[in-house]
């Protein structure tokens, strides 16, 4: 999925705001930053994570290979170490795909609702 946040002009994301973004929930974003050394949120000293876009993006890439491919977490860091580029392209054209499959659904629903009739007023 292309990165789409409502204030680009933001720098840092709270656990949450990445969980709500990405559907994921903060158990496995902390578990996947354990397993994955491209996911490398800031902390303070508190321990309270900051993620950047670029970590936002890592997470995506893990995501593709757990969720969506069904891989394991060590084939998916293989992946990432040895296909990395080629990942990225095939996340940027899943990611396209459902964005259009999402917009189709959505014609189709404006379609059901154009094509069901409509209770006559006054009976």
């Amino acid at each position: 999925m292309e990165l789409k946040i409502e204030q680009e002009q933001k720098v840092h994301y709270s656990i949450k705001e990445v969980s709500q973004l990405l559907g994921i929930n903060p158990p496995t974003l902390r578990f996947w930053e354990k397993e994955f050394k491209e996911i490398t949120p800031n902390k303070n000293k508190k321990g309270t994570r900051y993620y950047l876009k670029e970590d936002i993006e890592q997470i995506r890439l893990v995501h593709y290979l757990l969720k969506v491919r069904g891989m394991t977490i060590v084939g998916a860091r293989q992946i990432l170490k040895d296909n990395r580029d080629e990942t990225v392209h095939q996340v940027e054209i899943y990611n396209h795909l459902d964005q259009i499959r999402n917009e189709l659904l959505a014609l189709i629903n404006a379609l059901d609702a154009y094509d069901t009739p409509q209770p006559l007023e006054g009976k």
